[in-house]
């Protein structure tokens, strides 16, 4: 026979108040999950290094790719050397960061090793389920990652939501410190690009040159001996290397386009015979229907002679480009040169040209 009692009023109010303390620790819990989710997904963890090089991603990119996620620790340079010497990250890898940390020594390491290898940086995440939050998605590369990101030979602006610079403003003393005023002189970049600020907008950092998206500067180098003045310019990006020369004589000037696209590529474009000609700022230039370009080596090469009055419109130009039509600019094959960067040496290289070989004002119709 089985006895029910009724419980006292002191029972119910213990039980009720194990209840109320239960439904706290809960409430309490939940809280504090998030924070604790977003502190796991870099602070405390070392350095991940991920590597994709799987055949789709190859054929479509050309280079491995490379996630680094996690904390900066002080051995993280020295594994990611070992997957370098393995072979498993190549030369001119796309480096992608999500990382942070202290240690502004391995983060220097690891742009050094990104510099020699020729390697190009972005912010970015490895791959993530479809169905993954937004703050997954989100690169944050921040403090010592700022330091290896800058080491990139070819560095993007971060896009959409990810962020990059410093968990709290520099000070006058952090930016001159020694290691890095001369970190940053080594990797061509001058310690007040950096400024005083945190966190760096896409817009200043391409302004400053802190990045270049797959650019270097346009560079020139010149033979201002006579009876045949030479320029050389020369423009390196992702894509490869592209050269300009310009060549003055009396009654003529000769310019020629290199394009470095590799051997099989430079013979299939010359074969397609499509239209070439050059291209100063908008405007198209010396412009042939069909045969006009050749493959030569491992470049595609386009020679025009152009009027030597005709040449004050190249140095004056904001960009200049060689270019073989395809079925549209959309598809057309080459490269354009942006010249600000060696306004002074064509100015230089175009009176030297007006001494050596001086020719007659051009008509206001002639083009």
């Amino acid at each position: 026979m089985q006895v029910h009692r009724n419980p006292g009023p002191i029972s119910i109010v213990r039980h009720a108040a194990r209840c109320a303390a239960l439904l706290c620790a809960l409430l309490l819990l939940s809280v504090a999950m998030p924070a604790f989710g977003s502190a796991s997904t870099g602070r405390g963890k070392p350095l991940k290094i991920d590597v994709v090089r799987d055949r789709l991603t190859l054929s479509l990119t050309h280079y491995p790719q490379v996630y680094l996620h996690g904390e900066i620790d002080a051995g993280a340079p020295q594994r990611f050397a070992a997957l370098v010497a393995s072979g498993r990250i190549e030369r001119g890898s796309d480096v992608y960061l999500n990382a942070r940390g202290d240690d502004r020594a391995a983060g220097m390491a690891l742009g050094r090793m990104f510099r020699a290898g020729g390697m190009a940086t972005h912010l970015g995440t490895p791959r993530q389920p479809k169905r993954a939050s937004i703050e997954a998605k989100t690169a944050v590369c921040m403090d010592a990652c700022l330091y290896a990101y800058l080491g990139g030979l070819y560095r993007w602006v971060p896009s959409g939501r990810d962020r990059i610079g410093f968990s709290s403003p520099q000070t006058q003393a952090t930016r001159h410190s020694p290691d890095a005023v001369t970190y940053l002189k080594a990797m061509g970049i001058k310690d007040e690009m950096l400024g005083s600020e945190a966190w760096l907008t896409a817009e200043k950092m391409t302004a400053s040159g802190l990045a270049n998206n797959g650019r270097l500067p346009t560079t020139a180098t010149y033979d201002l001996s006579a009876p045949a003045p030479r320029l050389d310019l020369r423009l390196a990006d992702r894509k490869g290397t592209h050269r300009l020369t310009i060549q003055c004589q009396p009654g003529r000037t000769t310019v020629t386009a290199y394009d470095e696209v590799g051997i099989p590529r430079a013979r299939q474009i010359a074969l397609r015979g499509g239209s070439s000609y050059f291209q100063l700022g908008d405007e198209k230039r010396l412009s042939q229907p069909r045969g006009g370009a050749q493959a030569i080596g491992n470049a595609l090469v386009i020679r025009r002679d152009l009027p030597p009055a005709d040449l004050v419109d190249l140095i004056s130009a904001w960009s200049v480009g060689a270019w073989v039509g395809g079925r549209s600019d959309a598809f057309r094959d080459g490269f354009t040169m942006p010249l600000q960067s060696v306004r002074a040496q064509l100015k230089v290289f175009y009176y030297t040209c007006w001494r050596v070989a001086p020719w007659p004002p051009r008509s206001k119709k002639a083009r």
